[in-house]
This record gives structure tokens, C-alpha cells and sequence, in this order.
């Protein structure tokens, strides 16, 4: 890409008057006004301030990697001060950004796996509340015995998860050749992109972009790719995997969302993250008959949790009583409300301005990871060892205490809450799908016969380079009019949540052979599963759906989409996804454009690599027609119907 189409494509980026005009949430748009009216800035202001955004950044081409510099690639200079050329910039850059998303990812993984251990060696007071998934896992793994009680097999399973995530010594990479499809195992060894562990990749991905080190632009995207991996099996997938053992399957259920189920008559709590671990106990906290009636005894009809970004949507699909408000981007509309009396949060996706909005009300912002933290919050964590875990339920009630203790702080002019709700369905899973279907060979057989004519995981961040969660509403609803069931989770789940479309009211966007199976089944056109973690449900869906079709995964008529992707974490999910042979797609350019080797990597070369490519159009209608066109072809390379 031209700087000249550099230019052209960030004089695309609304302003905040274009989101206010175009979010497709009337909730968004009256907190927005609220806001300004207030004087609070929000990130649509603060992107609005960055303009115009850096060129070189946005190509991809400025290196800070070492002090010679910063180094910035133009046709004087077209190379850095080392001799790195714009390939070598680009390559070294996305890596990077790989690697951070595998040791975000990876990071919040190791609470969840430490947890598992600790619950099932005893040390920790926590019952293992999804037994099957330990069984069923521990068979997949190779490691069940009749004789050892669920726990011991639990604990030898965190091991083992723990020993792929951190192996320093190269062994087998267990859990990969466990879950992972055998095709696709077989690819990535003719590769040789299987990683020793997370540990080892990221650690290798640095020490390789590290200056005078790797200078070849080709060799540095085969570490891309192991590190893709790492994200993918070490970093998503086992900890999903200890997550199910340790608090039970996601459950179906019909909860409320969207503004107007914040109700100001409540001690209102908001989880703020991505752990699970505190989050679950908390809910555990507010069911403590004492403090309900602490709570009570302050004015309150009761205690009530709220979900910001993916702690609450862990909690919500499983206990059901978390109510989702929005995820990261729009956070500070929500503590722009004045509602909440406690903001809980543990790590990423949590911006340190939501500190200046919480400085204009009585919300007390607490931090409970050592990993972030923020100036003025108060800090509850766990330490740096996690040596206090065992302390977890403690610490959940005292979180609640202090959110009691702060209600009658309260002020009722400052509380505004937009009256803005939908009821949605949320808590799907592999098992329970089959259950709906009677078995996935009748699923399969649907989207054999064209009836379904595919299946798209839409997941995703949000960005402010689009309007504000039109996006992902534009693709889904071309989705849907062509048959296509969409699977969400994570952030771009809540605009799919809060307008409708998480209920069997939005079948009234499905096309008839998607109205028509999902309508006999009771069923909405769009399949939350949960948090952005959960991904590995998806790829676990896919996978099935093509053993029972009896087809390559490469083969099959679905595919990953994340119109609005913002972080690192985005580029490991898509990566993740592409590495089992199927599609990404966004509408957001990843910073590679200022390298057309390293850009084709992406967009062409893959395709003979892993079977799959990068899609990227900024225009999401564009978007949502090309994933369409793209399954098509699938389905006629299969010799499938398409009635």
C-alpha cells in the first residue's frame, strides 16, 4: 500500500459526531450525548485528538527496537539505520504483536490453570464442578485410569496443560497432538512451525526480533506462525479446557442486557477482565444471605452484577446472573451512568481512563490483579506468586462489603441510565448444540444439504477506526439473509446481545432455510458462547462438524471474522483460525501494508501454506458478501447442494 492509500484509507475514520449519527445503539448514542454534555471525555474523543494517525505506523514501517532510531522506512531511507528494509521492519513488528497476544492470552490462561491444580490437589476450597470435561479430556490425553478419583486426574491434566505452556526442554507438545486434527498436525510438522511451549515462542520471537538478530523476513514469519499456535492450543484452548473442569459447562439460559438492566435500586457491581477465578466467587459473594441483607439494611432491594468485557460474560453463561453491559471500548459509557458502586477489575482490555470518568462519581474502582494496575484504584489482588488464592472467596466478600459500604455515596442527579434493554439467549456450547439437533450428524447433514448453507464465528475487539459496532451488524445481518448461523463471543458479542439478535425474534432476519431449522428448534440465528477464551468452542464446533461430514476442516464451508479487531489478542484469534485451514476476515488493516512480501504472506501466500487466507475490506456490507461468495465456493469445490 501507497502512502498515498495510507492517506486515503485514515480519511475513512470517523469522528465522534459520525459514531453519535450512525451507532446502531440508541443507548450508545444518549450516553455519548450525556457525556459530552458533562464535559467527560470518552475514547471517541481521545481518538478524534490523534488525528491524523501516524503513516508510518500505520504501514507498519517505523522501528523503535533499538536506540539507533526510531527508524522509519521512505524512498530516501529505505532502510533503517542496521540495514533492516521495510520487510524485515514489518515482519519484525507483527511478530511482536503476535507474541505479546500469546503471553496476554497465556497470562490470564496460567490463573485459570494454577486454580485447576490448586482446586484439585486440595489446597484451594473450590469443588470441580465439570467432571465429565475432566473425564473426557483426560481419555483424549491418554492419561485415564479407572482407579484415580476425578481429582487426581484433574490435577495430572493441569500439569500437563501447565508443562505445554512453559516447556523449556523440546518434547511432545501434548495437548496439540490430543485435540488437534490430524491433518492439521501433519501440515504444521512439514512446516515446522510446532512449538516447544508459549514460554519458549515468545521468548524466541523476542530474542529473534531483538536487534543484529533475524533478518530475514520469511524466517521471521515461520516464528509467526509457531506463535500462533502457542496462542491457539497453550493459550486459548487449554485454559478453556481447565475453566470447563473447574466451574461446569456453559448452560443456556435468557438473560437481560443493555443499559436498562442496570437498575439504580441495586448495590450495583461491575466485572471488569478476563479472569474468571475472582469473578466466580464473587457471584458466590452476592448469593451470601448476610451481605444481602447488609445491602438491605442500606436502602438497597439486593445485590446485582454486571458484565464489562469477558469476566462477566464467563460468569454470565454459567451461572446466569451477570447481566452484559458492553465490552472494553465502550466501558466508560457505562461508568458514565453513575450506577455503579463498585468497578471490579482484574486484567486486560481495562483502559486507564476509566479512572477520570470514576473520578466524576462515587464508584470505587478495585484492582485485583497484580498485573494491572491503576493510579488511585484500591488493590485487592492476588500476589505476584498467588500465594493468597486460597484467599479468594474472602476477598470476594470483602469486594462486596466495600460495594455496600459505598451505595448510600450514591448521588441520584448523577445517576443517568438510558431506558435501553433486550432480553438475549446466551450459554452455548458444543454439547449443547448437539442436544438441540438430537446429534452433529444431523447439523452436518443440514449444511450438506443447503438448508444451512455455513457457519461464521464473528468474534472480535472494537475499533474506532469503524463506526462503533456497526460493523459487526452489517456482516451479521448479510450473513443470516444467506443461511449462515453466526457463533460470537468477547466484545463484539455485545452489540449482537444488547439489539436482538441473540433471540429467536432475530430469525426474522434469517433466510428461509435458516428460518426454518432454527425456528423448529427453538433456536436465534446467532449462538453466543461466551467470552473471547471461548473461541475454542468454535474451532471445537468446526472440527467436529468436519469429522462428522467426513471432510478436512480446510474444506468446509465456515470461517472467522472479526470486522473490528483492535489488539494483539486479534491477531492470534485470526491466526489461530487460519492455522486450521480456515479464512479470517476483518475490516481493519493489520500494520503490514508498508510490505508487499510480508502483506502477500497474509493475503496469498498462506493460501498454498495453511489453506486459508487474510481478507481484508473496509467496507463491512463488502465484508459480509465476500465471507458469503468465499463459503459458496467452498460448497461447489464439495459438490454440496445449495438449495
Amino acid at each position: 500500500m501507497s502512502f498515498d492509500a495510507i492517506n486515503d484509507y485514515r480519511k475513512t475514520f470517523p469522528s465522534k459526531q459520525k459514531v453519535i449519527e450512525q451507532t446502531p445503539d440508541p443507548g450508545v448514542r444518549a450516553m455519548l450525548n450525556h457525556l459530552d454534555k458533562a464535559g467527560i471525555p470518552t475514547a471517541f474523543d481521545r481518538f478524534d485528538a490523534q488525528k491524523p494517525h501516524c503513516s508510518f505506523g500505520l504501514a507498519g514501517t517505523c522501528c523503535r527496537i533499538c536506540n539507533m532510531g526510531p527508524c522509519r522506512i521512505t524512498e530516501k531511507s529505505p532502510k533503517g539505520v542496521c540495514g533492516a528494509d521495510a520487510h524485515v521492519i514489518v515482519a519484525r513488528n507483527i511478530l511482536r504483536w503476535v507474541a505479546a497476544g500469546v503471553a496476554a492470552h497465556g497470562a490470564r490462561g496460567r490463573e485459570v490453570l494454577l486454580t485447576l491444580k490448586k482446586a484439585a490437589s486440595g489446597e484451594l476450597a473450590l469443588p470441580l464442578l465439570g467432571p465429565e470435561k475432566v473425564l473426557a479430556t483426560a481419555k483424549a490425553f491418554g492419561i485415564y485410569q479407572e482407579d484415580k478419583t476425578v481429582a487426581e486426574l484433574a490435577e495430572q491434566l493441569a500439569d500437563l496443560l501447565l508443562e505445554d505452556m512453559s516447556r523449556a526442554v523440546p518434547a511432545t507438545h501434548r495437548t496439540i497432538i490430543a485435540m488437534a486434527p490430524p491433518e492439521r498436525v501433519e501440515t504444521w510438522s512439514k512446516l515446522d512451525i510446532i512449538p516447544i511451549s508459549s514460554y519458549h515462542e515468545v521468548f524466541e520471537a523476542l530474542h529473534r526480533t531483538g536487534t543484529g538478530t533475524d533478518g530475514d523476513w520469511e524466517n521471521l514469519m515461520k516464528q509467526l506462525l509457531r506463535c500462533g499456535l502457542a496462542f491457539s492450543w497453550n493459550s486459548v484452548v487449554g485454559p478453556s479446557i481447565a475453566a470447563d473442569c473447574l466451574y461446569g459447562p456453559p448452560k443456556r439460559s435468557q438473560i437481560e442486557t443493555n443499559f436498562a438492566s442496570l437498575k439504580k435500586e441495586y448495590v450495583n457491581i461491575a466485572l471488569h477482565g478476563h479472569s474468571p477465578v475472582l469473578p466466580s466467587a464473587l457471584v458466590q459473594a452476592s448469593r451470601d444471605q448476610e451481605l444481602v441483607e447488609l445491602a438491605k439494611a442500606q436502602g438497597a432491594a439486593g445485590i446485582r452484577l454486571y458484565g464489562i468485557c469477558c469476566s462477566g460474560l464467563s460468569s454470565l453463561y454459567r451461572y446466569g446472573e451477570v447481566h452484559p453491559l458492553s465490552n472494553s471500548l465502550g466501558a466508560e459509557l457505562i461508568m458514565g451512568t453513575g450506577a455503579l458502586d463498585t468497578w471490579v477489575a482484574d486484567l486486560q482490555d481495562i483502559y486507564p481512563a476509566i479512572m477520570d470518568v470514576a473520578a466524576c462519581f462515587h464508584t470505587k474502582v478495585i484492582t485485583t490483579s497484580d498485573s494491572c494496575r491503576l493510579p488511585g484504584a484500591i488493590h485487592m489482588a492476588f500476589d505476584h506468586q498467588h500465594s493468597n488464592m486460597n484467599q479468594t472467596l474472602d476477598q470476594a466478600k470483602e469486594i462486596v462489603r466495600l460495594a455496600i459500604s459505598n451505595y448510600p455515596a450514591r448521588q441520584k442527579e448523577n445517576v443517568y441510565i438510558p431506558e435501553v434493554s433486550l432480553e438475549a439467549e446466551v450459554g452455548f456450547s458444543v454439547e449443547n448444540i448437539t442436544q438441540a439437533f438430537g446429534s452433529l450428524d444431523e447439523l452436518a447433514a443440514l449444511i450438506k444439504s443447503g438448508k444451512i448453507k455455513g457457519i461464521v464465528n464473528l468474534v472480535g475487539c472494537n475499533n474506532p477506526k469503524v463506526v462503533y459496532e456497526q460493523a459487526i451488524l452489517q456482516v451479521a445481518d448479510i450473513l443470516l439473509a444467506n443461511d449462515i448461523i453466526v457463533l460470537t463471543n468477547g466484545c463484539a458479542s455485545f452489540p449482537l446481545l444488547k439489539l436482538g439478535y441473540c433471540s429467536q425474534k432475530a430469525l426474522a432476519k434469517a433466510g428461509p432455510g435458516l428460518n426454518e431449522v432454527l425456528g423448529a428448534r427453538n433456536l436465534p440465528p446467532v449462538w453466543h458462547m461466551g467470552e473471547c477464551l471461548d473461541n475454542a468452542r468454535a474451532s471445537g464446533l468446526f472440527r467436529a462438524l468436519a469429522d462428522k461430514s467426513g471432510q478436512p476442516l480446510k474444506h468446509m464451508p465456515v470461517a472467522f471474522a472479526s470486522p473490528e479487531w483492535s489488539n494483539e489478542k486479534g491477531v492470534g484469534a485470526a491466526l489461530s483460525f487460519r492455522l486450521m485451514g480456515l479464512n479470517s476476515y476483518h475490516c481493519i488493516q493489520a500494520p503490514v501494508q508498508g510490505s508487499d512480501k510480508v502483506s502477500d504472506f497474509f493475503a496469498k501466500d498462506t493460501q498454498d501454506l495453511l489453506g486459508s487466507v487474510m481478507v481484508v475490506l473496509p467496507d463491512p456490507k463488502g465484508l459480509g458478501q465476500k465471507i458469503v461468495e468465499d463459503l459458496e465456493q467452498r460448497r461447489n469445490q464439495l459438490g454440496w447442494d445449495s438449495k
